[in-house]
């Protein structure tokens, strides 16, 4: 009997002592496994790299590895939803897949499609992936997130009530699209049409030409996503925003003329300033005073608002409780904690410039 009681205690005994140690990594190269799936180093290291600002400054080995962890513990929620999105039969189609391989392209030349997968290190196949876990992972939440979102009139009336001061335009703001015609070339620079002019004489004719065709009728949006030099503002059609009268007085005099001389739906002239030719369109005005709940655009701001909050905080849930079910191993945060930080040397790629972590892949080139 004591026999059996002391072999009990030592297996015990045993049990526990295992139960406190790492499971040990299938290969030196494996990062993590989640569900019986590897994330492994080079997958890391390509994630990491497509998220990078080649032109910003190095970051030092401390740096890296922080970020190191953050893409790998990234890349362990998009498993986790993309193994759910595949159970439920969402993953993304091959049609999908080169639908948005297509929208991605667009802007770019071939040349300079290429040199930005290139810089990224990712090849094409490379990024089809990237984009085939982003769309199955976008339809999972759709699905089971934003789908199931309802924001009711209550909700509005209320949220209205809690912060009507927020609806008090306190002066004149002008909602401004523009198209702007540059004077030189821009590497930064991807419209639709790749169109680029690179000297004031192209500039002038071609500014001249855009406002001919508004006033033959073209859509302002389309052309300031096909022409616009403006890399900031040509993907979204020139839209600069509302833009406050006090912002006016500080810009230049001419602007500020053609900006309050415009009445909503009008096209401006072509107008000169010092960073090249542009073409002004007042989308809408507010004056000062309190906006209403009855106003349509207060009452769409306020569901925007409200469905956004609740989304993230939902999404968020989500990915816990989809974490929570899973079975996950982060070889690399043991290895950091066991080494006390002396890892070999992560790569250095050039940059500490990672976009916003979230629950999705890379972005694109």
């Amino acid at each position: 009997m004591v026999r059996k009681v002391l072999a009990a205690a030592l297996l015990l005994s045993a049990t526990a002592m295992a139960g406190c140690k790492h499971d040990a990594p299938p290969g030196p190269d494996v990062w993590a496994v989640v569900n019986g799936e590897q994330i492994d180093r080079a997958e890391a290291e390509q994630y990491y790299k497509s998220r990078l600002n080649p032109q910003a400054p190095t970051p030092s080995q401390e740096e890296a590895l922080s970020l190191t962890l953050n893409v790998v513990d990234e890349l362990i929620n998009n498993d986790i939803l993309i193994q759910r999105a595949r159970k439920i039969g969402l993953e993304a189609t091959d049609g999908e897949v080169e639908d948005k391989f297509t929208e991605v392209k667009s802007p770019y030349t071939e040349d300079e499609f290429q040199r930005q997968l290139k810089e990224r290190g990712v090849t094409t196949n490379d990024l089809k992936e990237n984009i085939r876990r982003q769309l199955s992972v976008e339809k999972l939440l759709n699905r089971e997130i934003s789908a199931k979102i309802s924001i009711t009139d209550q909700d509005i009336s209320d949220f209205y009530n809690q912060n009507r001061a927020q609806f008090n335009v306190a002066e004149a703001q002008y909602r401004i699209a523009q198209i702007l015609v540059t004077p030189r070339k821009d590497p930064q620079l991807h419209n639709r049409k790749n169109d680029d002019a690179t000297t004031d004489v192209e500039a002038r004719r071609k500014a001249a030409a855009l406002l001919q065709q508004l006033g033959n009728g073209s859509d302002f949006t389309q052309l300031a996503m096909d022409y616009s030099e403006d890399p900031a503002t040509a993907s979204s059609g020139g839209d600069l925003g509302f833009v406050p009268e006090s912002s006016l007085n500080q810009s230049d005099p001419e602007l500020k003329r053609a900006v309050i001389g415009l009445k909503v739906g009008e096209i401006s002239p072509v107008i000169q300033l010092h960073d090249g030719y542009h073409i002004l369109k007042l989308m809408a005005k507010e004056t000062p005073g309190q906006r209403e709940i009855s106003d349509s655009q207060v009452q769409q701001s306020i569901r925007d608002t409200l469905r956004s909050r609740k989304e993230q905080l939902l999404r968020a849930a989500y990915i816990a409780e989809a974490r929570n079910e899973a079975k996950v191993t982060n070889f690399l945060a043991q290895q950091v904690i066991e080494s006390n930080g002396k890892l070999p040397e992560i790569p250095k790629f050039g940059s500490s410039a990672l976009a916003p972590l979230n629950p999705a892949v890379p972005s694109q080139p």
